[in-house]
């Protein structure tokens, strides 16, 4: 697992990057792309798999929960017996461990913040949550996956482990977006299903959706046109994920669910001057032109395309929110529903970071997509609604870089 560097501390260009790049999906960083393959399955595991499976699907009471079921009025399944009410998350890191340490964190606040009338995770404030590194639990090895969930026994699960990275990992290791993200979703989803899992929910990204989808963004826009080619063998998997959940939902009534979010960002992003995205990128960049008193920073494009951002916060909140609330067979779009211009947005982080220099267009270079909105009014119907404003969340999050990566 790469961990988050603290060098290359080089004085800032003297023109930014399109902020754009490796836009085409938002995800994660890059943070390391070698990754050994799982071995082939062998005749014999095969034929022990299909008896375990034979085994389950003779004793329908060890089925997930209907998704006409509240989540709160059934009892945990037979298979989970001598285990507390306590929440039981595995949340898989592979890549992007800073991330969603930190969305961890948030969930486990949430829970504590909810009060016992409305808390349907459990029945205890404190959740137990469980956590394995790459390094600690391979998720492409079926057998090491199965042990995990044989000896845990997790009852929620939250999918959110991935191969990541931006425009420059997905044309350069192709194969390695499919190959380890396939295995990854396929054995977590079926173990999660075979060992008697109550919930689990998926998590994808924008990138599922064609180049030029309808703005804002419905649901119903996946597979209606060709993806953007960037990026397009990690959709491609993200994509299986969500159609494997609904596979095992149709089939044998697995309570598995989808959210794609939108952009993200917080405090422990990536903010590395080569494979940052874009808030934590133009943050950097407006520091360091502070720091070496630069008069000019100057930014790729008009600055006329639209984005959307949401809080890792929300994203926390929202996990809770459909772990409790939601049972359907489509995915639902996670996004802040608010927009903001590249002129917007760069003009907000100058301010946040404090530099008092000129600000600069090149107009010569690229903008990218024109608009890229999700429409998330079906989550909002259910009730669920972000917190975090987008300027409240960048000063949280310039906080933590000038504490943790300027030092």
């Amino acid at each position: 697992m790469d961990s988050f560097s603290k060098k290359s501390r080089s004085s800032p260009p003297e023109d930014i990057e399109s902020p754009l790049r490796g836009d085409p999906c938002q995800s994660p960083p890059n943070r390391g792309d070698s990754h050994q393959s799982s071995p082939n399955r062998g005749d014999r595991h095969r034929q022990t798999r299909k008896r375990q499976m034979d085994r389950h699907l003779q004793k329908p009471e060890n089925l997930s929960l209907s998704s006409s079921l509240p989540i709160q009025d059934s009892p945990p399944p037979p298979i989970m017996g001598g285990l507390n009410n306590d929440l039981q998350v595995l949340i898989p890191n592979f890549l992007s461990l800073h991330r969603f340490l930190l969305l961890l964190r948030q969930i486990r606040q949430d829970l504590r913040r909810r009060p016992p009338r409305t808390r349907r995770i459990g029945h205890s404030p404190q959740a137990h949550l469980v956590l394995r590194t790459h390094s600690e639990l391979d998720l492409t090895r079926q057998s090491d996956v199965e042990s995990f969930f044989s000896a845990e026994r997790p009852v929620y699960v939250i999918l959110a482990a991935a191969k990541v990275g931006g425009v420059h990992a997905n044309n350069t290791y192709p194969a390695e977006f499919i190959s380890v993200n396939l295995p990854i979703q396929t054995n977590v989803i079926d173990s999660s299903f075979r060992f008697g899992v109550k919930k689990l929910l998926f998590l994808g990204s924008s990138c599922i959706y064609p180049k030029f989808a309808p703005q804002p963004i419905p649901e119903s826009a996946l597979l209606t046109a060709p993806l953007e080619p960037t990026n397009e063998w990690y959709a491609i998997a993200k994509i299986a994920g969500i159609k494997m959940c609904q596979a095992y939902r149709i089939q044998y009534n697995f309570n598995a669910i989808s959210g794609m979010p939108t952009n993200l960002y917080s405090p422990h992003d990536n903010f590395h001057p080569e494979n940052s995205h874009v808030l934590p990128a133009l943050m950097r960049r407006f520091h360091e032109a502070k720091t070496n008193k630069a008069k000019e920073v100057v930014v790729w494009g008009t600055g006329s395309p639209l984005r959307e951002f949401l809080h890792v916060d929300d994203l926390a909140d929202a996990v809770i929110f459909m772990i409790e609330n939601y049972s359907g067979l489509e995915h639902l779009n996670v996004g802040s529903g608010k927009e903001v211009t590249i002129k917007e947005l760069v003009e907000l982080v100058k301010e946040v970071v404090g530099f008092e220099g000129d600000l600069g267009w090149d107009s010569s270079k690229p903008d990218g997509t024109p608009r890229k909105l999700m429409d998330s009014s079906k989550l909002a119907a259910l009730g669920w609604q972000p917190k975090v404003e987008l300027k409240d969340g960048l000063v949280d999050t310039y906080k933590w870089y000038l504490e943790n990566v300027t030092q």
